[in-house]
């Protein structure tokens, strides 16, 4: 699938009111010119003193990239020709070997680290994030160069390519010697690499990125191509660390895109496929951190926790990987969990001011906004500038895909089909009746697919008195001349529907002769609630208990009372649930609780 091309989209609802908050909000503000405190990090009186490193580096590359892209989908000059300073500001400061970070030169990338210890626990023996914030410099000069045309800009990021292929090619460095986690916070300039390799078609970038994972193969712990193929759980990869891991796989699926290479997609879809059974919450978001050193690792498969941690950085690292396989692969459920993952965990981390987010969010927990230094809040920024080009796209075979459902204003200028208006009129995510508008340059035969989520049981869809088959979770085709002003009517039945999970703890031992024996010694049962494509949550039980535990008489009762969702246990008065991005958006350390203990054995999807 081709995406739309940047600026083609308009998001509104939901999605769009974040990206307008996000555009005139953190990415107009955060970084304006080369003295915000981000940018201040690249000076050579600093960097000359800077012998600790540290990530904080990564905020120049990532705010390049989601300035850059609001400010084209926008239409914002200001905002770009802030971008344009910066940038210029940067790569004024570039080494003649290629190099634009902010490490001292005794702890630049280029330099052999010690040994490292027997005790080894990923960890590297002098801790770097050096190549990760280089990789965040190349793809935001290649996002500014792809939206400027300016030369410059590519000849940076390849520059910094280069030192990393004479590094790595030339030397007995190794990539997994120059990033934590057993390597992976190294090993994701696996995307950067393949992207030089797209923007100007040198076989050494291609190179890069195929050294970079035999490299990774030579390291037992952290072989993540084999790995994957032999169906290991993320959690058992590396430490498991979702954001790094899921990243590595957006260069493994780009890697896919310009070889051809089999085993790239096999990985990544095999990992997709352990993620998305056993590794998201409710909202679509990577969760884990439960009884580990880590707060940010995959817990191994079948734990779950409602305490558990989503941090925003791997939430748009799920979106990333999910749009590579909608590109590669041009499957459904690829765009529904993108959708799923913006409309909650991804909205309901960042504040309506457009400025704050949270660094963690939680099924059940406090909604705090992060300091002003985390990474989440770049993270988040760029995650939302993925959404416009993402909503519609144009398939393999030509026909033009409606991916992400909701208000939005489309004007679409494919070669195969001709320039084509699209809008959708809707209330939705809270609402499934959707009108989609097709206005074409003059009457054209083409086809429109439109996206039919997995939960949409008994969806109807129609233009004019024909009616069109709408198989859940996958893509209704309409093939037809189209006029201008034709109207598609999509109607996605959207009832209240109760989940269940289990929280157990499970002893294993062997009896005598060898017979194994397992006892459930723990056992927490949980229900929670969604309704279409949100998850569901409510504030403090009675306006003061973090937790509650409920029970029914007779079949669960779920009331729907315009947005909200009354559940009716026994014994109790009823208890209200908003979609979860909206609770205590507006109120720093608010409590959102989206499961309810459950005092008995009570149905529910599990």
């Amino acid at each position: 699938m081709r995406l739309a091309q940047l600026g083609a989209v308009t998001l509104g609802g939901v999605l769009g009111d974040a990206l307008e908050a996000n555009r005139a909000g953190r990415l107009s503000h955060f970084i304006t010119d080369e003295t915000s405190p981000a940018i201040a990090l690249f000076a050579p009186e600093v960097v000359a003193g800077n012998l600790d490193g540290d990530w904080y580096g990564e905020h120049a590359g990532k705010w390049l990239v989601a300035a850059t892209r609001a400010a084209v989908r926008a239409g914002d000059g200001g905002l770009l020709e802030r971008v344009r300073r910066v940038a210029d500001y940067l790569i004024a400061h570039q080494d003649d070997d290629g190099y634009l970070g902010n490490y001292a030169p005794p702890g630049r990338f280029m330099v052999p680290a010690p040994p490292k210890p027997e005790s080894w626990n990923g960890e590297p023996a002098r801790r770097t994030w050096d190549i990760w914030t280089h990789s965040y410099l190349i793809l935001g000069l290649l996002e500014l160069e792809r939206a400027v045309g300016d030369g410059r800009y590519l000849d940076a990021a390849q520059r910094i390519g280069d030192l990393c292929w004479r590094t790595l090619s030339e030397s007995a460095i190794s990539i997994t010697d120059l990033g934590n986690h057993f390597g992976l916070s190294a090993t994701v300039l696996l995307d950067p690499a393949v992207e030089l390799h797209f923007a100007t078609g040198e076989p050494r970038y291609l190179a890069l990125a195929e050294l970079i994972v035999a490299q990774v193969e030579q390291e037992p712990r952290n072989r993540l191509l084999s790995m994957a193929l032999a169906g290991a759980d993320p959690s058992e990869i590396a430490t498991g660390k979702a954001y790094q891991l899921l990243w590595n796989l957006v260069g493994l699926a780009k890697l896919y895109r310009a070889t051809s290479d089999a085993r790239y997609i096999g990985a990544v879809r095999a990992i997709w496929e352990k993620v998305r059974a056993h590794h998201l919450t409710l909202g679509g978001g990577p969760w884990g951190g439960v009884a580990h050193r880590s707060r940010e690792v995959f817990n191994p498969a079948g734990v779950f926790s409602p305490e558990a941690y989503v941090e925003t950085c791997s939430t748009m690292a799920w979106i990333q990987m999910n749009r590579e396989l909608l590109v590669i692969l041009g499957d459904a459920a690829f765009a529904q969990e993108i959708e799923r993952s913006a409309y909650n965990d991804l909205a309901g981390a960042q504040s309506p001011n457009g400025e704050d987010w949270c660094y963690y969010s939680f099924p059940n927990g406090r909604r705090t906004d992060t300091t002003y230094w985390r990474c989440c809040k770049s993270s988040g920024a760029m995650a939302l500038e993925e959404l416009s080009t993402i909503a519609c796209g144009l398939t393999g075979d030509g026909a033009i895909a409606i991916n992400l459902l909701g208000p939005s204003e489309a004007l679409l200028d494919f070669s195969e089909i001709g320039a084509v208006r699209l809008r959708q009129s809707t209330g939705y995510p809270l609402d499934g009746t959707i009108e989609i508008v097709v206005t074409p340059s003059v009457a054209t035969y083409f086809a429109i697919d439109v996206r039919i989520p997995d939960w949409a049981k008994g969806a109807t869809l129609r233009v004019g008195a024909q009616r069109i088959d709408a198989s859940p979770g996958s893509y209704a085709r309409i093939s037809r001349t189209w006029s201008p002003g034709d109207i598609i009517e999509l109607d996605l039945p959207m009832p209240a529907c109760l989940h269940r999970s289990v929280a157990r703890n499970v002893q294993e031992s062997l009896a005598p002769g060898g017979i194994p024996v397992a006892q459930e010694v723990l056992r927490f049962d949980y229900i929670a609630i969604s309704r279409g494509p949100l998850s569901y949550a409510t504030g403090l039980i009675d306006g003061f208990k973090r937790a509650e535990t409920i029970r029914f008489d007779g079949p669960p009762i779920l009331t729907i009372e315009g947005e909200r969702i009354r559940l009716s246990p026994a014994g109790r008065p009823p208890i209200l649930f908003e979609p979860y991005y909206r609770i205590g958006a507006d109120s720093n350390e608010s409590w959102r609780i989206t499961w309810l203990g459950l005092a008995d054995d009570t149905g529910g999807e599990t």
